[in-house]
């Protein structure tokens, strides 16, 4: 398996109950496809560049894991329908 590590720029609109379920969410994806969580990494409210969907600021989150290639799809997916999320970013780590 290989190491990934991805982004996700939540609104600002969420409440810390919705941002939860949100990364409870992806964590149980994750592990029902046999991947393994590493680190979930919550950077918390900061003010964007440039505003995205006409929003100046949004919650960042970073999840690492290990997984299988396949899983990747899947996971964003998933990502694309859920709403709250304005972007996100999947990188494979370098090993």
């Amino acid at each position: 398996m290989a190491s990934y590590e991805t982004l996700l720029l939540l609104s600002p609109e969420l409440g810390e109950e919705n941002r939860k379920e949100i990364l409870d969410k992806f964590t149980g994806i994750i592990a029902d496809q046999g991947g393994e969580m590493s680190e979930t990494d919550e950077w918390g409210m900061r003010t964007l560049a440039y505003p995205v969907q006409k929003q100046s600021r949004g919650y960042y989150v970073r999840l690492v894991f290990d997984a299988p290639g396949k899983l990747i799809a899947e996971l964003e997916r998933h990502i694309r329908i859920t709403d709250g999320i304005f972007k996100f970013i999947t990188v494979k780590q370098a090993a």
